[in-house]
């Protein structure tokens, strides 16, 4: 069983904090690691593990991360380890202000709201793909992505492999299948090695289908059980995937499932944390004989088991919520099966 994190600092701590395997990656590194759309839920911690792992590493390569404006000051309190540069990478010349680098993450993207502002959304998710694959043609780009460009599968299978046929439902999802594509187009032209890092759902105590579920329990809010099933991962995890990653990406572009092992039932994890809070979950609906799930046996073969599996992740978030642990007031919405975000 893992530790209890009952505060921020040590959230952050942990989210950070590499692992050997992380260092071992970072050793092999050759040259600085760019992110692009660092400012978001994960990439503040990714950068800083990334750093990290080069520093315990014995190395002097940077991360840059890419933000169109750090207005919170995140990355001020983390300068040590990450060099911050503020570009709005929406306008192509934003681009000309970045230096080289050989390895290059992608995760800018635009999901909730989407619905609001279609164009902005595929500009965001599938436009500016090419820009950056043009401007890191010969760099390793390992580039975020979603396992929301799946079809729902039955619930009675381990979900979607990478074989799986894309069938993405809403333009938030077709967005993101065609920065898939962009980047494959730059592998297969160009020989850029890329990793398509199909992620869902990372979860860090402040956030996440778990978080959601919890607060509901809590409050009485109707739980719908029509997505009935999904699959979720500590986002620390999905920090050191996405750094040990740069070692699969190949010309044609590969593609890896990012999540947890298990397939989790709503209602048993509901009822989990009615236990924990003394509370009797409000159920509605029944659930559906399919669900977006992706089966992450393939990242497990090849990059091993997360470090924390989701019995512990519900024990951590219960713990969290119990202790009043601060929330980033940004529910999921993984209910959603209409894929409007």
């Amino acid at each position: 069983m893992v530790d209890t994190v009952l505060d921020e600092d040590k959230l952050v701590e942990r989210l950070t904090s590499p692992s050997d395997r992380d260092v071992a990656a970072a050793s092999k590194l050759e040259g600085d690691v760019i992110i692009l759309g660092a400012g978001g839920k994960m990439g503040p911690s990714l950068a800083v593990r990334v750093g990290r792992a080069i520093q315990k590493a014995g190395l002097k390569h940077r991360v840059i991360a890419v933000v169109r404006k750090d207005k919170d000051g995140v990355f001020g309190k983390v300068s040590g380890h990450v060099t911050v540069v503020e570009a709005d990478l929406l306008d192509p010349k934003g681009f000309d202000t970045l230096p080289d680098a050989p390895n290059v993450v992608f995760m800018v993207g635009r999901k909730f709201g989407s619905v609001d502002d279609l164009p902005l959304t595929w500009a965001t998710n599938a436009w500016l793909a090419g820009l950056a694959a043009r401007r890191f043609l010969g760099s390793r780009i390992v580039a975020f992505s979603t396992g929301n460009v799946y079809p729902f599968v039955s619930v009675d299978t381990r979900g979607a492999n990478e074989k799986t046929t894309a069938a993405p439902l809403g333009e938030y999802a077709q967005s993101v299948l065609a920065r898939e594509r962009i980047f494959e187009y730059f592998s297969k032209t160009y020989r850029t090695p890329v990793l398509l890092f199909r992620l869902n759902y990372a979860v860090d105590l402040r956030y996440g289908v778990l978080l959601d579920i919890c607060e509901k329990v809590f409050s009485g809010e109707p739980i719908d059980l029509t997505t009935g099933f999904v699959n979720v991962i500590w986002q620390g995890d999905a920090n050191s995937y996405c750094l040990r990653a740069f070692a699969l990406c190949e010309s044609p572009a590969q593609v890896l499932n990012v999540t947890g092992l298990k397939k989790l039932s709503v209602r048993d994890v509901a009822h989990r944390f009615g236990h924990r809070l003394g509370k009797k979950p409000n159920f509605v609906g029944t659930e559906s004989k399919s669900a977006l799930l992706s089966d992450a046996s393939r990242c497990a073969e090849l990059l091993g088991a997360p470090d924390i599996n989701e019995d512990e992740l519900i024990e951590m978030t219960a713990d969290w919520f119990s202790a009043g642990g601060v929330t980033l007031g940004k529910p999921t919405k993984f209910e959603r099966r209409d894929g409007n975000f």
